[in-house]
């Protein structure tokens, strides 16, 4: 009996709230639930006003068996921020675009380094993915030819030291999954139309409902972001060589990462593929899915609360 609990980005009252609401109780410095378990699904910093207190409660009931806590692609970037690679350089550019999405973090950790440090070596522990035989949870994508790659040379389903280092680079396998799982798939536009994503950098690639089928589909609906921009022209087939549909017949999947809005109950796609992030960063919700073992998922079993102002 699992409670799956979207992107989180820094909204610590939120957090609480939403516990609060599914009847986890604070003892002993941490949440917990005398029948259920958390499952959160990553992207725990960046943006939000309270990130040093979301990772707090995150860690504390990870460290004490409460909830499961898997990584984000923010945490991933966090990681890479603060890893040299064998010629010394960091493994995520510090370029302007890169330093302003994990400012917020930096600047609420300023004049205490050493708790950051620590975080950042507890993201390291954090695995990529979790599955069990009736369900299973993931960042962004959960594609069977990256998460088996994962599964063949990640030790516990975690990345080590030593294989960003060595091994995580542009065009190796491993770069390819870690980058799908935690980000998700993209494709490119069509005609060189370009948009702009919520931080304002203009993008030409579209993140895809990879759970869909790919025969039958149009751009627009392919698309995640709701984009007026986008044709109702057929995806080309040589596009989407590879990707979806995720069977329909497969165990549940879970995952965040999309800055879905509206109704919550919308994200549940397919009957098996839910969505449990509703942009709380963005005025949005904070949700979670209160799980009880069923294969057919049951909008009627979403949990949200809303952020409060600061």
């Amino acid at each position: 009996m699992y409670d799956i609990i979207g992107d989180i980005h820094g909204h610590a009252d939120a957090l609480e709230l939403l516990l609060q609401k599914l009847g986890y109780g604070k003892s002993g410095g941490h949440y917990s639930h005398p029948g259920r378990k958390a499952v959160f699904v990553g992207d725990y910093i960046d943006r939000g006003p309270q990130i040093a207190e979301a990772l707090g409660i995150v860690k504390a009931m990870a460290e004490h068996g409460a909830a499961l806590a898997l990584m984000g692609n923010h945490e991933l970037n966090a990681i890479l921020y603060n890893t040299r690679d064998a010629e010394g350089n960091y493994l995520r550019e510090r370029t302007d675009k890169n330093k302003s999405q994990h400012a917020e973090t930096l600047r609420q950790f300023e004049g205490k380094e050493e708790a950051y440090l620590a975080y950042i070596e507890w993201f390291r522990t954090l695995p990529l993915y979790h599955e069990e035989e009736n369900m299973r949870v993931v960042h962004a994508c959960w594609d069977e030819t990256h998460i088996q790659h994962l599964k063949e040379n990640l030790v516990d389903g975690r990345l080590t030291d030593g294989l960003l280092k060595n091994r995580y680079k542009k065009g190796t396998g491993l770069y390819e999954a870690v980058e799908v799982t935690l980000k998700g798939k993209e494709l490119g536009m069509p005609r060189g139309l370009t948009f702009r994503d919520k931080d304002g950098h203009e993008r030409t690639e579209l993140r895809i409902k990879w759970w869909l089928n790919p025969e039958r589909v149009t751009y627009r609906q392919y698309s995640v972001e709701p984009l007026d921009t986008l044709s109702d022209d057929p995806v080309p087939n040589t596009l989407t060589e590879g990707n979806g549909p995720y069977p329909e017949s497969e165990r549940p999947v879970f995952f965040g990462h999309y800055w879905l809005s509206g109704q919550a109950e919308v994200s549940v796609f397919s009957g098996n593929v839910c969505c449990v992030d509703y942009s709380v960063a963005k005025q949005g919700k904070l949700v979670a899915y209160r799980w009880d073992g069923e294969r057919k998922l049951d909008p009627a079993r979403f949990v949200h609360v809303s952020p409060t102002a600061h």
